[in-house]
């Protein structure tokens, strides 16, 4: 029997639309299904076995309802994804990194009060221009305060969410990686950066299915 390799799979580890391309003909059902069967084939045949945090399989299971993805995919992922959540009491991490985590929130916090700033500065002064012609309220308000709040949106959510760890159920995949000594596999660039800080072995979730097939062609 080969040594055990483990990996903690992110919901982005079968979502990723890169994916969906490459093995699913742009379909996430065919998708999951496809890499479930890598998944069991490498349990068996290399030892290799996929976890997931509880909260992280929920969402993925979630997020595969919302596309009526078939029972028997949904089967498959029960028997081959293995449950586990991470020991959250016992599991060390390095102070440096929860100090680097507390000042890069910091500073994406500083930089979403200046978006915030400027989208009421810019909104403002549009609003008064359009005033000073004579415009009606609403078609003030269509033209220049819908506009404003999705770009406002757009650009608070990359300030603030882009390359970091936003979510429990990212925060629990590297927990687990790290009390399992596992690989971590997303698309999330805020997990890849966190995962490599924590000195976890990271794989994209693009290449975590051709390392698999690569693996299995050798092996038969």
């Amino acid at each position: 029997m080969l040594a055990k390799q483990r990996f903690v799979l992110d919901t982005t580890a079968f979502t990723d639309t890169q994916l969906r391309d490459e093995f699913g003909d742009g379909d996430l059902s065919k998708t999951v299904d496809v890499l479930l069967d890598l998944i069991a084939k490498s349990r068996i045949k290399l030892n290799i076995s996929c976890h997931m945090p509880p909260i992280t399989y929920k969402e993925f299971t979630d997020y595969m309802a919302r596309y009526d993805c078939p029972n028997t995919t949904m089967i498959k992922a029960e028997t081959w994804i293995v449950k586990k959540t991470p020991n959250r009491y016992d599991t060390k991490i390095p102070s440096e990194i929860f100090y680097e985590y507390v000042q890069d929130m910091r500073e994406r916090m500083n930089k979403g009060m200046r978006i915030s700033e400027s989208g009421i500065w810019e909104a403002a002064v549009e609003s008064m221009v359009m005033m000073s012609r004579g415009e009606k309220k609403v078609d003030i308000e269509a033209k220049v305060l819908s506009k404003a709040i999705t770009d406002f949106r757009k650009r608070y959510r990359a300030a603030l969410r882009k390359g970091t760890l936003d979510s429990a159920p990212d925060l629990d995949v590297l927990l687990l990686a790290k009390e399992l000594k596992a690989g971590v596999v997303a698309a999330d660039e805020g997990i890849k950066v966190w995962a490599e800080r924590l000195g976890l072995r990271f794989l994209s979730a693009k290449s975590f299915p051709k390392m698999m097939e690569e693996y299995l062609q050798h092996y038969d």
